[in-house]
């Protein structure tokens, strides 16, 4: 994509924001949108801010995410506003005066105090404002009205042309850091070391990721979400699971692999078997495949490697239906992505609200809606030896269903665990990840 795509790209995206605005101002009976950027939030007890994270209602119009104090202000049938806070300090670096694409379909007005946004705002009684309650300011106190973020989250799952290309750019980062971070494990590095390889490699910190980054060597990749970061290398260094993403412009990229040390031991074996369980699941990312049903058959798919390799005796529906193979995928197939890495409106059974249940059984899935292009959604099946699930299915009824010298021999290695970006489309669907990637 040349610089000159940019614009246009973002053009088209602006109008069909402003058609979901209208939609959704007009469910709600309000006269107008405004969308504070967010404020710092203070420690108690203390003078230190917590890492500023923007508003995503406010992202969703501008690719603007280190602002503060600023606000977006829309009403149908004119341009949109940008009141931009650009105050005058020399403790911090000021943000620098708007610039890019998109600054020519805005108003915009440059505030030099939190205040003098007031006289740029419309008459609050008529207005949709979304936010954090400690964006108030003055009459300014977000109501966030149902039915209007109803609407508007509903409809951000299905992302325009201008939305993939950032995510795009996002993955481009993600998949630097990815490749530097397996260097950095090949050479011996420890998880600490691993992280700052990764983020020196995608060129953000962990103010700038969208996600911690998660960095786990041998039994620690047991640990669903561990970020400790041990500042030691283990000896020996047998695996590696890496979950780290990128930005751009305010949208994500979340990216999982895992590595044996030894590219000739069987839990290589075993990580390539789930890799192209994984690599199946991407392909059936289509327009009217129901997520849920897909979820079901990645639980199929992982039992049924896990029956190859003799770590279960069950058949793959035989040891999903009586919740095994639970206690090695204890997770949600994946989610939704975008603006948010687990973005919004996941359950929305439509754009006037109500939610789609989860399937009995499967309380952590984070993704219930049937698939239409437009959506991008990950795909992270995994396998996972977990001291904690495994010691209640050996006290269970079907502990006679695993042979646990199995369980030891991988115990170890913790678990694995691959996860792709991939975007519904009216075909093939397109999957991010694999193409940043070959690109790379």
């Amino acid at each position: 994509m040349t610089s000159a795509d940019w614009p246009i790209l973002y053009r088209q995206y602006l109008a069909q924001l402003q058609s979901r605005a209208d939609a959704a101002l007009a469910r709600g009976g309000f006269d107008h949108l405004v969308v504070p950027s967010g404020t710092l939030h203070y420690q108690a007890f203390d003078d230190r801010d917590y890492p500023y994270a923007v508003n995503p209602q406010f992202k969703t119009w501008l690719p603007l995410t280190r602002t503060p104090g600023s606000w977006l202000v829309y009403t149908p049938g004119t341009r949109p506003r940008l009141v931009y806070l650009q105050p005058r300090d020399y403790w911090h670096v000021v943000p620098q005066a708007p610039a890019g694409y998109w600054t020519e379909h805005f108003d915009i007005v440059v505030i030099r105090t939190p205040e003098e946004a007031l006289p740029h705002l419309p008459a609050a009684a008529g207005c949709a404002i979304l936010g954090e309650p400690q964006s108030a300011l003055g009459d300014y106190v977000p109501n966030n009205p149902q039915a209007v973020v109803d609407y508007l989250e509903y409809h951000r799952a299905f992302k325009t042309p201008y939305e993939i290309a950032m995510m795009r750019e996002a993955t481009r980062r993600g998949v630097r850091g990815h490749r530097a971070a397996e260097r950095a494990f090949r050479a011996g590095a420890s998880e600490f070391g691993i992280h700052l390889a990764y983020c020196q490699a995608a060129g953000q910190d962990s103010e700038e990721l969208p996600y911690g980054n998660i960095v786990a060597l041998n039994e620690h990749g047991a640990v669903l979400h561990y970020t400790d970061r041990g500042r030691l290398p283990p000896k020996p260094a047998r695996s590696f699971l890496i979950d780290a993403g990128g930005s751009h412009g305010g949208y994500a990229c979340d990216i999982t692999r895992t590595y044996a040390a030894d590219a000739g031991d069987e839990f290589q074996a075993l990580i390539d078997a789930v890799d192209g369980a994984q690599q199946a699941l991407c392909a059936q990312v289509r327009a009217g495949i129901d997520y849920r049903q897909l979820h079901l058959d990645a639980h199929l798919a992982l039992a049924a490697i896990l029956k190859e390799f003799g770590v279960i005796k069950l058949a793959p529906e035989a040891a999903l239906a009586t919740g095994v193979s639970a206690a090695f995928f204890p997770h949600g197939l994946g989610h939704g992505i975008g603006l948010q890495v687990h973005d919004v409106a996941g359950f929305a059974a439509s754009d006037a609200g109500g939610t789609i249940p989860k399937p009995e059984g499967h309380p952590y899935l984070r993704l219930t809606r049937v698939l239409e292009p437009g959506m991008v959604v990950t795909i992270e099946p995994g396998i996972y030896f977990i001291d904690l699930l495994l010691e209640e299915l050996r006290q269970g009824p079907h502990a006679d269903a695993v042979d646990w010298a199995r369980i030891d021999a991988f115990r170890p290695y913790g678990g694995i665990r691959i996860e792709d970006d991939v975007v519904c489309t009216d075909g093939e669907p397109l999957n991010l990840t694999r193409e940043g990637f070959a690109e790379a």
